[in-house]
């Protein structure tokens, strides 16, 4: 990818840097990271988001370096407005990484 590409995190940075206040034992997220995860190449996206009751966020699953893990970022289309980020349960990254052994860095199948 020739740009970088990231979310407006302006509203929810610390909402996401302090996940664990809110659940014990969730993972707090840098909004680096998840733009990070956002700018994956190979990231998995929902389109709408399916939890989404308004239709206008978007699902992404990603994978940040530097956080070395999959993390799910919540964004409205509009705008490109981080929501939320999570670390990704293991379906969600088991979905992720199956993804990666099935197309290459520009989303091609495999031969």
């Amino acid at each position: 990818m020739t740009e970088t590409r990231h979310l407006d995190w302006q509203y929810r940075r610390d909402y996401i840097r302090t996940r664990s206040r809110r659940r014990p034992g969730d993972t707090d997220i840098e909004p680096a990271w998840a733009d990070e995860a956002f700018a994956d190449d190979a990231a998995l996206i929902d389109s709408p988001d399916p939890a989404s009751k308004s239709g206008q966020t978007d699902r992404l699953v990603g994978y940040s370096l530097s956080a070395r893990m999959v993390i799910v970022v919540i964004y409205l289309r509009d705008g490109l407005i981080g929501v939320n980020a999570w670390k990704a349960n293991p379906t969600q990254a088991s979905r992720y990484w199956a993804g990666q052994a099935t197309t290459d860095r520009e989303g091609k199948d495999k031969a």
